[in-house]
C-alpha cells in the first residue's frame, strides 16, 4: 500500500502548488506568470542536476533500488532523451504558463477543475486518433468514460456561462473577502480552457512516446525517468526565457513589483511590492508532486492515478479555506459536475487496466 502514501504525497503537493501559485500572483503584475514559472524551472532544475549527478556517481547501484528511492535521486537520461521529449515537453510548459497567467483572472476553485479535465480530452482525442490507425489498438470509449466526458463538459460549460452572466457588482461582492478583485470578461474562463486544450495535446504526446500500440517507435520503454529529467531540463529553459524576458526586455526587478497609481489630481503614486516566498513554495510544491507522481507510475498506477487525478478537489478546498474564495451555488454545481468526472476517468482507467 506504499503506492497510496505517494499518491497521497503527490495530490497534497499538487493542491498545494495550485495554492502557492495563485497565493505568488498579483494581479498588477504582467509578468506574474513569468516569475511563477521561473522558480518551477530552477528548483525542478535543482532536482535533475542532483539526479544526473548522484546517477552518474552510483548509477550501478541504484538500478535495484526501490522506486521511492530511485524518483528522488535517479535518472537514466541519455543524450537523445532530451531532444525526443522536448516537444512533448513543451507543450506542458507552454500549457503551465497559460495556466499561471489565468490565476490573475480567474479564481483557483473555478480555473483548477477546467485545467485539470484535460484528461477527458486526451481520451477523446486518443480514441479518434485510434480510429484513424495513429494508435495500432484503437480504444473505444465505455459506459463510464462516456458519463465522465459528458459531466466535465456540462461543468466546463455551465462554469463558462456562470462566470460570463455574472455582473461585476455580484462578483465584487462576492469577493470581498479576497485579495483579489475579479470583473466578468471573457479572457478569464478563457485562459483555463486553452490550458485544458494544450495540456490534452500533450498528453496525447505522452502517449505516442511511451505506449507500444502507437505508430511510431517507442521512445521511452521502460525510461520513465529519463523522460522526467527531460521534463526538468526543459523547464530550465522556460526558467531561463523567464528570466531573460522579465530581467532583459522588460528591464523588470526579478524580486520585487513595480507599480504606478494615478491620483485624482493626475499624479502618479508609484509603489513597490516585496517578493512572495509562495513563489519557492509553489516550485517546490510543483517538484515533488512530479517526483512522487512518478513514484505512483512504478508502484502502482491503476490506483494511485484516480487519487491524484483528484488533486483540485483539495485546491478548490484550499481556496476557500485560505483564500477566501466565494462561489455561488451554480459554480458549485458545476465544479461538482466536472469533479466527478475527472473521478470517473480515473476510477474507468482503473477497471481497464484490472481487467
Amino acid at each position: 500500500m506504499i503506492f497510496f502514501f505517494f499518491a497521497l504525497i503527490a495530490l497534497l503537493c499538487w493542491s498545494g502548488s495550485d495554492l502557492f501559485s495563485k497565493m505568488g500572483t498579483h494581479q498588477k503584475d504582467k509578468m506574474s506568470h513569468w516569475r511563477v514559472i521561473f522558480w518551477v524551472g530552477a528548483i525542478m532544475g535543482a532536482h535533475a542536476l542532483i539526479c544526473i549527478v548522484v546517477s552518474a556517481i552510483f548509477g550501478d547501484a541504484l538500478v535495484g533500488a526501490p522506486d521511492f528511492v530511485k524518483s528522488l535521486i535517479y535518472t537514466d537520461i541519455g543524450p537523445l532523451d532530451f531532444v525526443k521529449y522536448l516537444p512533448v515537453a513543451f507543450t506542458y510548459l507552454l500549457a503551465m504558463v497559460i495556466g499561471y497567467a489565468g490565476l490573475r483572472y480567474i479564481e483557483l476553485s473555478i480555473s483548477s477543475p477546467i485545467c485539470n479535465a484535460s484528461g477527458s480530452l486526451a481520451l477523446l482525442l486518443i480514441v479518434l486518433l485510434g480510429v484513424f490507425g495513429v494508435f495500432a489498438d484503437p480504444s473505444t470509449l465505455s459506459v463510464i468514460d462516456i458519463c465522465a466526458v459528458v459531466a466535465i463538459t456540462f461543468g466546463i460549460i455551465w462554469l463558462g456561462v456562470v462566470e460570463y452572466k455574472e455582473s461585476d457588482e455580484v462578483k465584487m461582492v462576492r469577493t470581498q473577502g479576497d485579495n483579489f478583485k475579479y470583473t466578468k470578461s471573457f479572457i478569464a474562463i478563457l485562459i483555463p480552457i486553452l490550458y485544458l486544450f494544450i495540456d490534452g495535446i500533450a498528453t496525447v504526446g505522452d502517449e505516442l512516446l511511451f505506449e507500444e500500440n502507437s505508430i511510431i517507435p517507442t521512445f521511452f520503454a521502460d525510461r520513465d525517468y529519463a523522460a522526467n529529467t527531460a521534463f526538468e531540463l526543459v523547464s530550465v529553459c522556460f526558467a531561463i526565457f523567464a528570466f531573460a524576458w522579465i530581467k532583459l526586455v522588460r528591464k523588470e526587478n526579478m524580486f520585487s513589483i513595480k507599480t504606478e497609481e494615478v491620483l485624482e489630481d493626475g499624479s502618479v503614486k508609484v509603489g513597490k511590492i516585496p517578493f512572495s516566498k509562495h513563489l519557492i513554495y509553489g516550485g517546490i510544491c510543483e517538484t515533488f508532486g512530479q517526483i512522487f507522481y512518478m513514484a505512483v507510475m512504478a508502484s502502482d498506477f491503476v490506483a494511485g492515478i484516480p487519487m491524484i487525478s483528484a488533486y483540485c478537489v483539495l485546491s478548490v478546498v484550499w481556496s476557500r479555506i485560505f483564500l477566501k474564495e466565494k462561489l455561488s451555488w451554480r459554480h458549485y454545481i458545476a465544479i461538482f459536475a466536472t469533479l466527478l468526472g475527472i473521478l470517473a476517468l480515473g476510477i474507468s482507467e482503473m477497471l481497464v487496466e484490472m481487467a
